[in-house]
Parts: structure tokens; C-alpha cells; sequence
């Protein structure tokens, strides 16, 4: 079988097995968070936490739970790391130091999973049991919980309460994240994954002795993956042997990725009471993912140097287990869902593929986006569209029944326009002052590709890198620290008082005037809009980096 034959049919497989789930998980994942009874382990959850679940809160309470949760969560986890040595199960190892904790810390909480350290060499299982498995799950939950108050504010009328954070947070967990977790940790074990307290002797054809570090990989990598979060057990994440060993479970893992993100549309049009908004929803993300994968796919298989012409492919950087289609439809889910996991180097990428899985975050990652932020990042574009809609032919925008306003679009501009300032700025203050200087693998386009490339997936909560660049400096480890939190916390807040907005409205009923949000034209204006408002923020930022790498 040759490898196109066989790449195509892989993307064929995993659409089917999407589509198989579709409908149960989306239509499960709305039931979790609509129904009324509270189950005996929430309950219990519940009366810990000293949470009454039935009273509801404020759009602005709702954010400063968010808020509140996700900053507690840091510094518990800085704490579990800068006391590893204390802990159980260290391995030895001693405690991590001020500023890469506080950058591992902010990047577990806030679902960007950015690393800075090799995971194998510098926690222990304790650390990455209880600190940084427990923030994969709760991460999760947190963007899932917020894209269902964003929902509830379409849905509900002349109110002034969004649901209740630590209701939607434990659903989120307990009822969605943790059982398909258990599920596919017990296919990635039986795939080859390894799931162990022990490091293992081996001896080499060499006939040295060689130690191979052990732990509990597969229960780390199924809800990395899952809750579209990406920190690797291993520093060589999903390229490793231990987290991904061949090419069931290379499927598999692409499968956790896009699973939760895609099946979210249906639960978008369930909880809507229009199944139709959803697909169209799935239409405007389907559209953007395959056209990424369709370039970054061509330009590795392809080759264009003369070393990957001989080759036949762009062989550099990639795993010969997997080969040039399974690494570009990793990269492009990868990039598209905010989850930052890696199956070969992305700094190896050609200037197109590298400047294309680029792009793909620079879109908002909503393409399918990541658990819950895929969601209400593509609903606030749909704001937008509807928006400049109203304005072409001179009616209010109304979007599945609220009117947009002022109010709306200030809150929809501040969280379009938060991102590229952490990006632009960020990249822009660490190369005029130098900061850079002896950081960089690579001068050139391709150095400024690897900064650009650093700030736009910590902003947008993605987590993996041009692998090129060393972030260990204090300078690296706090400015991407903050632009990891304030690239989740601010925007959450923002979609939140958006929501509040929303459900205070009463329903408008559809006119001849009303844009139909579930036809082929809306999908076609959100695509379009998504497209240009990018490639107008970022086009000369792009053009210093892989563009001109591209043209050379």
C-alpha cells in the first residue's frame, strides 16, 4: 500500500469513527449539564467544597469562581513543585525552581500544557499525578463549563444567573471527562502504552545498560489528549515510544483530540433546541480544518528541497513510524484544538507546513478548537458576523434570537483583539530588547518564526513550540507564563459578561430581515470573516517569519 493510499484511508477511519460518537456523546455531554438531580458522588463533592448546587450565580460571580479556581490551582501547583523533594514517589528529584514553576503552573491551568522542562528528568509521579493530571481534567471542565453559560445565555430570558460554576465544573469532570478518560486509557495501555511505577534495565545491542524511565504514561496521555491539553510525560511528548508507539494508537490519539471538540456541536444544537446550528457550526470548523490539513499535507509530502525531492518526502523531524500524512494530521489537530501534543518536530516543518499549523492557532484554534473554548470562540466570531451583516444591509444583528448591540460588540472586540496583543506585543518586546540573544537555534526567518510561533501558542493556549528555541530564561518563563494566563482567564471573563448580556434580553422573533445562522451562506460569511480578521492582525508578522522562509 503506498503512504498516500494509506493516509487517505487513515482520515477516512478516524472521520467514521467521529462520526459514529457524534450523535451519543453530544447528545450524553447535554444531558449532563441540563439535568436536575445531582448524583451521590457530586453530592459529596459538593458538601467538601461547602456548595449549595441549586443556587445559580451571576455572570460576574460565574468569573470570579473561574478565576478565583484557576489562580488557587496555581499556586498549589508551583507549591507541589518547588516541594517535589518532600513529596512521595519523587524519584529523587529535587524541587523545581521559582519562575519554571510558576510557567508549568500557569501553563497546567490554564490548558496550555506549554513545557519549559523534560518531563521525564524533572518530576516525579506525585507532581505529575496530583498536580498536573488533576489540572488536565479540571482545565478541561473549566472551558467546558463556560462554553454551557455561553449557551444559557442565548437560551434563557430576562434573567441574570448563568448556572452555577462548581455545578458545571464537577459535571464537566465526573460525568463527561473522567469515564471516556478511564475508557481510553485502558485502549492506550492495550495499544503498547506504558502505564507503570518503574523504571526498566535494558540491555542495548551494544551490550551496555541502559535505564528507560517508567510511570503512569497512559493515564497522563489519555486525558492530555482528551481535555485538549498536551503535556507530554516525556519531553519528545507523542513521539515517544512509551506515549505512542505505533499506528493504532497514533490514530487513536488524534481520535481523544478531536473527539470531546467535535461532538461539542451537537451538544451546541441540542442545547439550542436547533440541531441545524450545530452542524453549521461543525460545517464552518470542518472547512478551516481541511483546508490547513490540505496545505500542511502537500507541502510535507511534497518536498521541495533537494534533500526531500531524493527522499520523496520531507523526512527531517518526523517519526518513520508514522511518515509525512499521520504527522501532518496531527499537526493540524493538534493546532486546531489547542492541545499543543506532538508527533514529530514542528520546528522541522517546512516554511508552508510550519507557517500553516501557525495560522491554525492564530485562527483562535476553534477549528475544532479545544474542549469548550472551541465552542464559544467560534460563537463570539458568529457575533461578529452577524454584526457586519446587520451593517451591509442596514438591519439590527440578532443572533439565534438576542439582539447585538453595543454592549455585545464591546465585549466581542476586547476578546478578538486580546490575543494578538499578547502575541504581537509579547513577540515584538522579546526581540527588541534582545531577549532572544543566544536563545535561538535558528537566525534568520525562521529565529523570529520560532518567537512568533512561542507567544502565539502560549497566548492561544496551544502549548507546543518551534522546538528550536530555548524558554528557560527568567525572561521566557514569565512572559510566557503571563500570556498563558491572561490568554485564558481574560477572554473567559469576557465571553462570560457577553453571556450576561444575553440571557437579561428577551427572545426577538425571526423577520424577513433575520440572517438564517444555520444555511451555507452564514457558514461561508463565518469563514470568510474568521479568515480575514486573522490574516489582517497578523499578515506582517507572518511575512517577516514563514512567509519569507517560504519565498527563500
Amino acid at each position: 500500500m503506498s503512504e498516500s493510499l494509506g493516509g487517505l484511508l487513515t482520515i477516512c477511519l478516524l472521520l467514521a469513527m467521529l462520526a459514529v460518537v457524534y450523535v451519543p456523546l453530544g447528545d450524553y455531554m447535554a444531558r449532563v449539564y441540563t439535568r436536575s438531580r445531582h448524583h451521590r458522588l457530586e453530592r459529596g463533592v459538593y458538601r467538601l467544597a461547602g456548595v449549595n448546587p441549586d443556587v445559580e450565580q451571576s455572570p460576574k460571580s460565574y468569573a470570579l469562581s473561574v478565576v478565583g479556581f484557576s489562580l488557587v490551582g496555581v499556586v498549589v501547583l508551583m507549591a507541589m513543585q518547588m516541594l517535589q523533594a518532600h513529596l512521595p514517589m519523587s524519584r529523587d528529584l529535587p524541587g523545581v525552581d521559582l519562575w519554571m514553576s510558576f510557567n508549568t503552573a500557569a501553563s497546567f491551568v490554564a490548558n496550555t500544557n506549554w513545557q519549559s522542562y523534560a518531563g521525564e528528568s524533572t518530576l516525579g509521579f506525585t507532581v505529575q499525578m496530583a498536580g498536573l493530571a488533576v489540572q488536565n481534567f479540571v482545565s478541561a471542565a473549566v472551558g467546558m463549563a463556560v462554553a454551557v453559560a455561553l449557551i444559557r445565555g442565548f437560551t434563557r430570558t430576562r434573567s441574570n444567573a448563568l448556572g452555577n460554576f462548581w455545578v458545571d465544573l464537577t459535571r464537566g469532570t465526573l460525568g463527561i471527562l473522567l469515564p471516556i478518560a478511564v475508557v481510553g486509557a485502558l485502549v492506550l495501555i492495550a495499544g503498547g502504552v506504558v502505564q507503570s511505577f518503574s523504571d526498566e534495565v535494558i540491555t542495548t545491542l551494544a551490550g551496555s545498560q541502559q535505564v528507560l524511565t517508567g510511570g503512569p504514561v497512559a493515564s497522563q496521555e489519555v486525558i492530555k489528549l482528551l481535555g485538549t491539553n498536551g503535556g507530554g510525560f516525556f519531553n519528545a511528548n507523542s513521539a515517544h515510544p512509551f506515549e505512542n508507539p505505533n499506528g493504532f494508537t497514533n490514530l487513536f490519539e488524534i481520535f481523544l483530540i478531536l473527539v470531546i471538540p467535535v461532538a461539542l456541536t451537537r451538544t451546541l444544537g441540542t442545547l439550542l433546541g436547533n440541531r441545524r446550528q450545530g452542524l453549521a457550526v461543525l460545517g464552518a470548523m470542518t472547512i478551516l480544518f481541511v483546508v490547513v490539513l490540505t496545505i500542511v499535507t502537500t507541502a510535507e509530502v511534497g518536498g521541495h528541497s533537494q534533500s526531500a525531492v531524493a527522499a520523496g518526502a520531507s523526512l527531517e523531524g518526523k517519526e518513520v513510524r508514522f511518515g509525512e500524512w499521520a504527522t501532518a494530521l496531527f499537526a493540524t489537530a493538534t493546532t486546531g484544538t489547542s492541545t499543543g501534543a506532538v508527533n514529530a518536530s514542528h520546528d522541522s516543518l517546512s516554511p508552508t507546513g510550519g507557517g500553516a499549523v501557525l495560522v491554525n492557532m492564530m485562527l483562535g484554534e476553534i477549528a475544532p478548537g479545544g474542549v469548550g473554548s472551541g465552542i464559544y470562540g467560534i460563537l463570539v466570531m458568529a457575533i461578529l458576523v452577524v454584526f457586519i451583516a446587520g451593517l451591509l444591509v442596514g438591519r439590527t444583528p440578532e443572533l439565534l434570537g438576542k439582539k447585538i448591540g453595543t454592549r455585545q460588540m464591546t465585549y466581542v472586540a476586547l476578546y478578538t483583539l486580546t490575543t494578538p496583543v499578547l502575541v504581537l506585543v509579547g513577540t515584538g518586546v522579546a526581540i527588541s530588547l534582545g531577549s532572544t540573544a543566544g536563545f535561538l537555534g535558528n537566525p534568520g526567518g525562521h529565529g523570529f518564526s520560532e518567537v512568533l510561533y512561542a507567544y502565539t501558542s502560549a497566548a492561544n493556549n496551544n502549548g507546543s513550540a518551534f522546538g528550536g528555541i530555548t524558554v528557560t530564561s527568567d525572561f521566557f518563563q514569565i512572559s510566557l507564563g503571563l500570556a498563558m494566563l491572561l490568554g485564558r482567564l481574560v477572554p473567559i471573563v469576557l465571553v462570560l459578561l457577553l453571556a450576561g448580556s444575553l440571557a437579561e434580553q428577551g427572545k426577538v422573533p425571526a423577520t424577513a430581515g433575520t440572517l438564517p445562522t444555520h444555511k451555507p451562506l452564514f457558514v461561508g460569511l463565518l469563514v470568510g470573516v474568521i479568515l480575514i480578521v486573522t490574516g489582517l492582525t497578523y499578515f506582517p508578522a507572518l511575512s517577516l517569519g514563514p512567509i519569507a522562509e517560504a519565498l527563500a
